[in-house]
């Protein structure tokens, strides 16, 4: 039986029912009853409750074709988490398209080197859709998330490269906030998978065209491949916190990409180790939304195993 977060079903062997708040494996799931406990339980003990009606949840009504008439927006694709309406510490991930662009979109997580495919499918324009869903008390072993876009339409239009975003959530990405979404209606936490628009500040501009000479700096020419180990950034790395050799790792990162971008050069090699994976991530992150990066992928493995990243420019 194909469950998911937040259904309504009921015991076979006892008079009892409740909503599933915890997918355990798949033979096992958490439901959580009116007292408010959660009760381990085997999916083959319980049954969906068909033609339930969930608080606050309108039937859902399939709207009829319509031509969008108003102007063709290309910028707004998020992802937003809705507390479950039953019970709260269950979360939908829903992506929401403002845009006027189809998006083939697929979501995959990652956790302890396996990935698994969670969602594929096609977004309408100025439409949402549910992708996801997790326990908030499960949220220090979420899986990472990535999500992968292809923009779509038969109408004349500039197509934007495709999108990646990848992200692994904290706790302080749910300690804001909610903000209204329009196209669920709903209050959600918020995260913004495309870049907004770069507003040009032509003054700015102007200025530094007429920056004296000496005052530019000369950028060098970075190695074909980078070793961001913390030992060989730093002779006090011992006396670091973890936030802290991120943060100085992320810093040598970006200014040597930066270096590769300016010099134009084919690619370059990050080596970022394979440990608990979260340099990685937070390099990936940066580089989905990298216009110059062409493309990236695990370099040579009988050289580095998983523990480098290949950047291709363009």
């Amino acid at each position: 039986m194909d469950l998911k977060l937040g259904e309504f079903v009921r015991f076979v062997d006892e008079k009892m029912e409740g909503y599933i708040t915890r997918i355990i494996s798949e033979d096992m799931i958490g439901v959580t009853g009116e007292d408010d406990f959660e009760i381990p339980v085997p999916v083959a003990k319980v049954t969906r409750v068909h033609g339930h009606k969930y608080a606050d949840s309108p039937e859902e009504v399939t709207p009829a074709a319509e031509v969008y008439t108003g102007p063709f927006e290309t910028k707004g694709i998020y992802v937003a988490v809705v507390p479950d309406q039953n019970k709260g510490s269950v979360v939908h991930f829903n992506l929401v398209n403002e845009t006027s662009f189809q998006l083939l979109t697929t979501l995959v997580t990652e956790k302890a080197g396996l990935s698994k495919g969670e969602y594929a499918g096609m977004i309408n324009p100025h439409s949402s859709t549910d992708i996801y869903s997790a326990n908030l008390a499960d949220l220090s072993v979420w899986p990472a998330f990535t999500v992968e876009i292809l923009y779509f339409s038969k109408l004349n239009s500039s197509i934007p490269a495709a999108l990646r975003f990848t992200e692994r959530f904290k706790g302080k990405d749910f300690a804001g906030t909610k903000k209204r979404v329009a196209l669920l209606n709903k209050d959600a936490w918020t995260f913004r998978l495309d870049e907004e628009d770069i507003i040009i500040d032509a003054e700015k501009l102007k200025e530094s065209f007429f920056k004296p000479t000496e005052e530019k700096k000369t950028v060098e020419k970075p190695a074909n491949e980078i070793d961001l180990h913390i030992e060989k950034l730093r002779d006090d790395f011992a006396l670091l916190s973890k936030t802290e050799i991120l943060k100085i790792q992320m810093e040598h990162y970006q200014k040597a990409l930066d270096a590769a971008i300016v010099h134009k050069l084919h690619s370059v090699i990050f080596i970022h180790g394979v440990g608990n994976g979260t340099l990685k991530i937070e390099i990936h992150k940066t580089l989905g939304r990298n216009k110059q990066v062409k493309t990236f992928m695990d370099a040579r493995k009988e050289k580095f195993g998983y523990g480098a990243t290949e950047i291709f420019l363009k």
